[in-house]
């Protein structure tokens, strides 16, 4: 059991900002001292004159429990005798102002129930894991050369009970997981279920960096939820908010009366945009807080990685500011250096502990190698966000399909950068909320262009470079706008049109993974080759897929027109056949397509010996390969 005291060398790594257990040592543990058990309390706090632990077991009184200095580490600590698992607590804390503080525990491992705001002890170890072959897969995998298909789920909203009621972590387990197997998903993607207190935050507001959100259960539910999907073999993503937190007075906004994990200045400290505070990167008790939130996740509920939300916002001291408004580094530039520098320590210690894990970054701008080791002048992610591929795929498809040609360098642009970076193609929850419309309609045209243009856009993706990820109800055409309020329209799948976007979506992601040619290759240029990228009048592309001596040939009609003997070039000859059509009658189309095997011409053809004639679906794409 954990010692009732503090070693310096525990403290003194803290100091460094290189205790990467710390979530070990601060916060509340259950232990014995001199044969009797208890918790021992441990905060960081260098600028308070005096702090105490408050909780149910002392009535909340200041002063029942002080806590001692731990000399100049800044950290207090204190033994309590006779408590245990499922006390309440806050610690009380004395300004240098003689100002009276009630916070809660920065590392607290368990929170009550929102609005309500302590921290609860709680202890690890006594769940019982059944993933030791998938954590034992996950360190030799080699995720370049595999399939990485993610649903990105917000816990509160996939489904409610009839009663409205959230389900929790374990009935989100029997329920949720089920589903992401029957479509094919290699993972979920959760937002934030860091504990929060804002529902409408989705969790970006993080309060509880070492804590899953009690709305929906406990730690060790949260557990069971993880644990099911790795025996199911599914993979667990959590968004995690390192770039910025509330300014809820209960939390860490001027922890010990100072600006602790926040920069004084409001130049450096504070988000204008969101009315959040900023860290201090450069401090090594803050680094250490984040960087030790990263690996508990990783350890303590066997994550399988991370999405790190608003890199952006992160890298520059002047993101979203005006002249005057902002502070400039050392050297008089707008990149925030100890932010650049925490972010490549974060993907070192992560990705070295934790072999096979995904730490993803969400960055939206033209930062270079974001996806390049630090050793070479990168940020150390494994994935980063493809935002160009994205926004330009949805404009051009948002045109109605008779000005499509004027708009087709949105469709080729994207492949003279797409392998600078290790791209993730994301129709994430950001595109389908605050009046952006959902995806359905986002698209042009009438209610049937809209599906099929949808199935073309899923296809498109799938076959298109990078890994890739889809926010719950796209799968099946949801046509309301996604709130975190209620539950997703899952009435629709009562109607065949959306059964058939539900089913498309699930064969494609077997297609996808069973087709190396589609996911062997997702990150080196070698993978991918344009047969014609010029087609704007008829507003048609068409590549070649490759990878471990597969080829896979993809065409894609953007207009409703259909379009008979298409001719392509092909990179070889013999018999070639449709393995699949997003137009298929399954999926809702019109059907029509090619649905016997066709021998290749021997007739030079976009620069190629070989070619085919195709019929093109309207509003379709079709992938093709060699006849076996």
């Amino acid at each position: 059991m954990d010692s009732p005291t503090l070693s310096e060398f525990d403290l003194h790594l803290f100091g460094e900002g290189r205790h990467w257990h710390i979530y070990n040592v601060l916060g509340a543990h259950v232990c014995r001292s001199k044969g009797v058990e208890g918790v021992r309390f441990a905060v960081w706090a260098p600028h308070a004159k005096s702090v105490s632990v408050v909780g149910d077991f002392n009535h909340w009184a200041t002063g029942a429990n002080p806590m001692a200095s731990n000399g100049d580490t800044g950290v207090w600590s204190c033994f309590v005798p006779g408590i245990g698992t499922g006390a309440l607590y806050k610690y009380s804390i004395t300004t240098e102002r003689s100002d009276q503080l009630l916070k809660t525990d920065p590392y607290g491992q368990a929170f009550e129930l929102r609005p309500s705001t302590a921290a609860v002890v709680t202890e690890r170890g006594r769940f019982g894991w059944g993933d030791g072959d998938w954590l034992a897969r996950r360190s030799r995998w080699n995720w370049q050369q595999s399939p990485i298909s993610i649903y990105e789920v917000h816990a509160a909203s996939w489904r409610h009970h009839g009663s409205g009621r959230w389900l929790t972590y374990r009935e989100l387990a029997d329920q949720l997981v089920p589903y992401v197997l029957e479509l094919g998903f290699t993972h979920i993607e959760l937002l934030p279920v860091t504990e929060h207190p804002l529902d409408e935050s989705w969790g970006y507001q993080t309060t509880g960096y070492y804590a899953p959100t009690s709305r929906f259960g406990s730690p060790d539910d949260f557990r069971y939820l993880v644990d099911q999907c790795h025996r199911h073999n599914i993979g667990v993503i959590l968004d995690w908010v390192p770039g910025h937190f509330p300014t809820d007075e209960h939390a860490l906004a001027r922890f010990d009366g100072s600006a602790l994990y926040e920069h004084e200045d409001p130049r450096k400290g504070r988000h204008q945009d969101w009315g959040t505070l900023i860290y201090n990167y450069g401090r090594h008790e803050v680094r250490n807080f984040l960087i030790g939130s990263a690996l508990f996740w990783l350890d303590a509920f066997h994550i399988d990685g991370l999405r790190v939300d608003a890199v952006a916002s992160m890298l520059y001291l002047n993101y979203s500011r005006k002249e005057g408004e902002w502070l400039p580094n050392v050297h008089g530039g707008h990149e925030n250096l100890e932010a650049i520098e925490f972010l490549r320590e974060l993907n070192r210690v992560c990705q070295s502990r934790f072999p096979g894990t995904l730490i993803c970054a969400e960055e939206s701008t033209s930062w270079p190698r974001v996806t390049r080791p630090p050793e070479i002048g990168g940020l150390g992610f494994n994935l980063k966000w493809n935002m160009g591929w994205m926004h330009d795929t949805l404009d051009y498809l948002a045109q109605d399909p008779v000005y499509r040609q004027y708009h087709h360098d949105k469709l080729t642009f994207g492949l003279l950068y797409a392998f600078s970076e290790n791209f993730l193609l994301p129709l994430s929850h950001d595109e389908v909320v605050h009046g952006k419309a959902s995806l359905i309609n986002k698209m042009s045209g009438d209610d049937w262009q809209q599906r099929a243009t949808l199935r073309l856009l899923f296809t498109y993706m799938f076959c298109y470079p990078g890994a890739k990820l889809l926010f719950m109800g796209g799968e099946f055409g949801q046509r309301r706008e996604w709130s975190e309020s209620r539950e997703l329209d899952w009435s629709l799948l009562a109607h065949p049109e959306h059964q058939g976007i539900k089913k498309l979506v699930q064969d494609l992601n077997g297609v996808y993974r069973r087709e190396v040619s589609l996911n062997g290759a997702c990150f080196t240029p070698d993978g991918f080759e344009w047969i014609d990228c010029h087609d704007s009048p008829q507003s048609v592309i068409s590549f070649l897929r490759t990878a471990g001596g597969e080829t896979s040939v993809i065409v894609v009609n953007f207009t409703p027109v259909p379009r008979h003997h298409y001719r392509i070039g092909l990179p070889q000859g013999g018999n070639w056949r449709e393995i699949f059509n997003s137009d298929s009658e399954y999926y809702g189309g019109s059907n029509l397509g090619n649905p016997y095997t066709m021998p290749a011409d021997q007739q030079p053809w976009m620069n190629r010996d070989w070619s085919l004639e195709l019929t093109l679906p309207p509003m379709g794409a079709i992938i093709l390969r060699p006849a076996l």
